[in-house]
């Protein structure tokens, strides 16, 4: 018998995995897919953003969900556990903007075959291919695994089988399936950390990057969300660091009650950007808006904001009156978007939602409902913003539950 079998080989189950294993325990690991760590190798564009150089406490105020049940575990196994972690068994590292760890070689293999190389030394047994159907339990405890392969008996059994995101990396949300047979509830998942699609037109401003833009979102009327910094236009609608942040706040709600504004001269004010104007139209005032709009916005923004305030794109300059320039002031720091939906789990960098919090041991990381049973990583109904929280949880929980299991 072996005592703990582990179903996953992403970053929480082989972090668990090398937890039990280095405790002396008999270990296991499971993987569906043909190698391990298959959706750590397309995180942070291929580089890996393993961590967040910070301390538990900042590190917790970037949770979304499950902020208070992450407590034990991001003490017990922090940050600058995962650096020391990572730099004792030989990935150098590195600290880039944000405070983003990355490995210093920008290969997120090397965070892959680091812990894959401490499974072997630490003598876990590794299976590939070997896609998980069911776990049995009995009288309240676990009992064994049933795969493809047939049926393995063991003490614990870890539950890291990821979420939905990236599904073609082999996250299809089988541990949602083994934790209901059990007893479990889970929270409805949504993408997280995605796109946002939009009901206006985005035409020539597809494609177009912006930095140093406020984006504001209100929720039935009230102030969700206000930061600065950088918006990618897509043919869908929107995306980038500023988005992505957005949607882990909104992907619960319903984006009928979502309004969304966007401030493209976060650094003056509207009297100050009205003047800008009068100085830009004096200047060139037998020019078509079209073209007098280049010194403030990109060219492919322009028509986008022209057609919000109704204003041909050949109107001369010349002929703007005061209340339609103040119109355009008002477009210029807040344009009005109108959120329809949020891109797909394909797209999405985690999953909101997941196995409920609640019937979860946040000490163990133990089933409240069956011993011998845990759960770590995206499974969970846990998640947070960019910056390497999500791959921290992933390793904090997976390092609490091979510890415990």
């Amino acid at each position: 018998m072996r005592e703990v079998i582990v179903i996953g080989g992403g970053a929480s189950g082989l972090m668990a995995a090398c937890a039990a294993a280095s405790m002396g325990k008999r270990v296991l690991l499971l993987e569906k897919n043909e190698k391990l760590g298959k959706k750590i190798y397309i995180t942070g564009k291929g580089r890996c953003n393993l961590t967040n150089d910070c301390t538990p406490d900042e590190f917790l105020f970037h949770v979304v969900n499950g902020r208070k049940f992450l407590i034990r575990s991001i003490y017990n196994f922090s940050p600058s556990d995962t650096i020391r972690f990572f730099e004792s068994h030989g990935l150098a590292l590195k600290v880039e903007r944000g405070n983003r760890v990355f490995p210093v070689s920008d290969h997120a293999s090397d965070v892959t075959k680091t812990l894959e190389r401490l499974c072997h030394e630490t003598g876990v047994t590794i299976k590939l291919n070997e896609t998980v159907r069911s776990i049995v339990c009995r009288q309240g405890r676990i009992c064994s695994v049933l795969s493809d392969s047939g049926e393995y008996f063991c003490d614990s059994v870890i539950v890291a089988t990821g979420g939905l995101s990236y599904p073609s990396t082999g996250s299809t949300g089988d541990g949602y399936t083994f934790a209901r047979i059990i007893g479990h509830t889970c929270t409805p998942c949504t993408p997280s950390l995605v796109g946002i699609e939009l009901a206006e037109h985005i035409g020539a401003a597809q494609g177009v990057s912006l930095k140093n833009v406020k984006l504001t979102a209100k929720y039935a009327k009230k102030m969700l969300f206000q930061e600065q910094g950088e918006l990618l236009f897509t043919h869908y609608g929107i995306s980038g660091p500023l988005v992505l942040s957005l949607s882990a706040l909104i992907n619960r709600l319903s984006l009928r009650d979502v309004s969304l504004f966007l401030d493209f001269k976060p650094a003056l004010n509207e009297l100050s950007l009205e003047e800008r104007l009068l100085r830009d139209f004096a200047a060139r005032k037998n020019e078509q808006m079209k073209n007098v709009m280049r010194g403030l916005l990109p060219a492919g923004v322009i028509p986008l904001v022209l057609n919000t305030v109704s204003f041909s794109a050949e109107k001369q300059a010349n002929s703007v009156t005061k209340e339609e320039r103040r119109r355009l002031v008002s477009a210029l720091k807040s344009l009005p978007l109108t959120p329809i939906k949020l891109r797909g789990f394909q797209e999405a960098v985690v999953t909101s939602g997941g196995v409920s919090v609640k019937e979860i041991d946040p000490a163990t990381m133990e089933s409240k409902i069956i011993k011998g049973v845990f759960f770590c990583g995206e499974v969970l109904d846990c998640d947070a913003f960019t910056g390497g929280f999500n791959m921290q949880i992933a390793f904090s929980t997976g390092f609490l539950a091979g510890s415990n299991a």
